[in-house]
């Protein structure tokens, strides 16, 4: 336990005691801003009285506020930040049933350069425990996740250290509505809008300079999904993001380049299918290829482990409310 202790008062309130006001002061936040963000998350009442945090509620409430306040004074004792995404995290994993929480890794951190990420749901936990364990692992769910973000968040803590020499990132470039040749520039220019999101996760971890001295040195690389054909990837961290976009020829192609000492990950959302209608997906068609085979992790997410902003959250629970709908006469008949 990360507080100094804790009892369970007469007026069936959880009182936790902790050992550094200091940190104490940065677990509430500014104006106590952190401990509205769990009261209102988690619909308790939390005082806070010097050193102690007094929580009142139901039951199964006060445990769960327990666990939160416990796992996010840990996080400030090991020297990380707080920020509102990690309280909502750290929420999201306390109210999850038992089973869930047994069966997840939920205190798997990973160390980069800029930050520590730790797993802000169940399923992140499992994701990121399967990306370390595993040669190759399948991410699946909705957009918001954390898919690709931990993946490479993986693939550089591997990196620092030494247990892979190189990241490898990559996409197919597949049109969503737009039109490559369109944009203005040399090759690269135009690729890159299709590569941003992994620049983006690589800056997010890694000092600018650091992130440009790689590319540089081809300790990273960011290429499009065709230009994997023909070569064996050793030692490396490879990542193929919006796996769903890909053939299953493409795919095939992408999974036989794994070498020796290399990892990889594929991540996709099979919702977010933009090839031509009728084109069968490379990400589906792996999976039901690959299902049961030794040395194959597969994670799948849902709507409810959206790490982003609540709205999209919202967002994608309708599209899938909608989608099931459509695929039930039923559902969809007037009553």
């Amino acid at each position: 336990m990360s507080a100094s202790g804790q009892v369970t008062d007469k007026e069936n309130s959880l009182v936790l005691a902790f050992d550094n006001n200091r940190l104490l002061t940065e677990l509430f936040g500014e104006h106590d801003r952190n401990l509205a963000r769990i009261e209102q998350g988690l619909d308790i009442l939390a005082t806070s009285r010097g050193n102690k945090v007094v929580i009142t509620g139901s039951s199964d409430k006060r445990e769960q506020a327990g666990r939160v306040f416990n796992e996010l004074y840990a996080r400030l004792k090991a020297g990380a930040a707080l920020t509102s995404g990690d309280i909502d995290g750290a929420i999201r994993i306390a109210t999850a049933p038992l089973e869930d929480r047994n069966r997840g890794s939920n205190d798997r951190s990973l160390s980069t350069r800029k930050r520590l990420v730790n797993p802000r749901s169940v399923a992140q936990g499992r994701y990121i425990e399967a990306l370390l364990d595993n040669e190759l692992v399948f991410g699946i769910g909705p957009a918001g996740t954390g898919k690709t973000y931990l993946a490479v968040a993986v693939a550089v803590n591997m990196l620092l250290q030494k247990r892979v020499e190189r990241i490898i990132l990559s996409r197919p470039a597949v049109e969503a509505g737009e039109r490559l040749g369109f944009l203005p520039g040399d090759l690269r220019d135009k690729i890159d809008p299709y590569l941003r999101p992994l620049y983006d996760a690589l800056y997010d971890m890694l000092p600018g300079e650091q992130v440009v001295k790689g590319i540089e040195s081809a300790e990273i690389e960011v290429a499009p999904l065709a230009f994997m054909r023909g070569r064996t990837l050793t030692n490396a961290f490879v990542i193929l993001d919006e796996a769903q976009n890909c053939t299953p020829v493409q795919m095939k192609m992408f999974l036989t380049r794994l070498g020796e000492n290399s990892r990889m990950a594929i991540t996709g959302d099979p919702s977010q299918v933009d090839l031509p209608f009728g084109a069968k997906s490379g990400l589906g068609d792996a999976l039901e290829v690959l299902s049961g085979v030794e040395g194959v992790g597969t994670v799948r997410f849902t709507d409810v482990d959206v790490v982003r902003h609540p709205m999209v959250t919202r967002i994608v629970k309708a599209y899938n409310a909608r989608e099931r709908d459509l695929l039930d006469p039923a559902r969809r008949a007037p009553s």
